[in-house]
């Protein structure tokens, strides 16, 4: 008896190594379908966060791939595409991007990782500024507290950056009342205002605010997932977090949340592959759709 259950031990050792390994080396592609009155016309946008300097195929090309077959008007960086460390040199982050950039319009919104290289020089020196400026000169787009318009859609594109404080691992967080008005200015009612904002934890701020949609990452979906539960743990090491990944809603307003593309700290995942955003908006009464996996 005692054998049996060792073999069966075993056996379930190997089938979560296998699926481990599976999760953290591959990606799907995510759709969501969202409607809404503000929008002029059909567009739509590809979603990529927290790929922490992780490689699929040679050159991501794997990945490049992905996102080209998607023909997006437009991609929005959610943050954390590199990871604040002394050993990586960012190549294969600014590679794909710069390969992008060459195809599709880029707009990179800043992730914990971001902020950590741009703010500690004394431990990374300049190494943020040259990823940053060798990103701009082939045409991507920071967004540090920034707007961008897209009148032709009726969009208002916003890129938050919140302090190193916002990311720690406490309890009791919240962002003043009149936070994102600082930044950004009060929301025109008259524009769909998509926001990128790293940090999902603050959602009802954002749509306090007045964002329509906001895109972001950071939790990587939770890191392992269980049916029902969802994730488990947070980057922010909180057990069964709230917003871990997918759609949600808060009066009117929407959060799609990328389970992120790598890994960094815990450098795994399960039942947890990386994600690929895709999201085509249209005019419309309000309607928000997950639709499919692929």
């Amino acid at each position: 008896m005692q054998s049996v259950i060792i073999r069966i031990l075993l056996l379930a050792v190997i089938v979560c190594c296998g699926i481990i390994f599976h999760d953290t080396h591959h990606f799907h592609i995510v759709r969501y379908r969202l409607t809404h009155p503000k929008l002029k016309k059909a567009v739509r946008v590809v979603v990529l966060a927290d790929l922490h300097d992780t490689v699929y195929g040679k050159d991501n090309e794997r990945l490049y791939a992905a996102v080209k077959e998607q023909k997006p008007d437009f991609i929005l960086i959610a943050g954390d595409m590199v990871t604040a460390s002394l050993r990586s040199d960012f190549g294969a982050s600014a590679a794909l991007l710069e390969k992008l950039a060459a195809e599709f319009p880029v707009y990179y919104g800043m992730g914990n990782h971001e902020s950590r290289l741009a703010e500690r020089k004394e431990d990374y020196g300049d190494r943020y500024e040259e990823y940053r400026h060798k990103l701009q000169r082939t045409g991507v787009v920071f967004l540090k507290n920034d707007s961008v318009v897209f009148p032709q859609y009726q969009i208002a594109l916003h890129g938050l950056e919140l302090e190193e404080h916002y990311y720690r691992r406490t309890s009791g967080r919240r962002l003043p009342a009149d936070y994102l008005e600082r930044r950004f200015g009060k929301a025109d009612e008259d524009f769909f205002h998509l926001l990128i904002a790293h940090n999902p934890e603050f959602f009802p701020q954002y749509a306090d605010w007045g964002a329509d949609l906001t895109v972001s990452g950071h939790v990587h979906g939770g890191i392992v997932r269980l049916p029902i539960l969802g994730g488990v743990i947070s980057t922010s090491f909180r057990l069964f977090p709230k917003y871990d990944g997918g759609l949600f809603t808060d009066h009117g307003s929407a959060m799609i949340i990328s389970r992120g593309l790598g890994s960094h700290t815990i450098p795994l995942r399960m039942f947890n592959p990386g994600e690929c955003v895709v999201i085509d908006m249209e005019p419309g009464e309000i309607q928000n759709v997950h639709t499919c996996k692929a």
